[in-house]
């Protein structure tokens, strides 16, 4: 069996496994929750849309904009 394997550097995380991830439509229930829900999304191949992102928006101020900034493609809509 194929293990997780992840590292991180101060610009840099990488995440390896036995998998790959898929985009899906998700539901964020809490802050902690939805940010691993949003980093999960960025890392899958396709689209991933996560309902009830005001957990995320509200907790972490500007974080779409923020990882924007460094490539990340997001869009939040109403």
């Amino acid at each position: 069996m194929k293990k997780l394997y992840m590292k991180i550097d101060l610009k840099i995380l990488e995440v390896k496994g036995p998998r790959k991830l898929k985009g899906t439509k998700v539901i964020a229930t809490d802050l902690r929750g939805g940010a691993s829900l949003l980093i999960a999304g960025l890392i899958a191949d396709g689209v991933t849309e996560i309902e009830s992102s005001e957990y995320i928006l509200r907790g972490y101020g500007d974080v779409d904009k923020k990882l924007a900034n460094v490539g990340a493609k997001i869009k939040v809509t109403e």
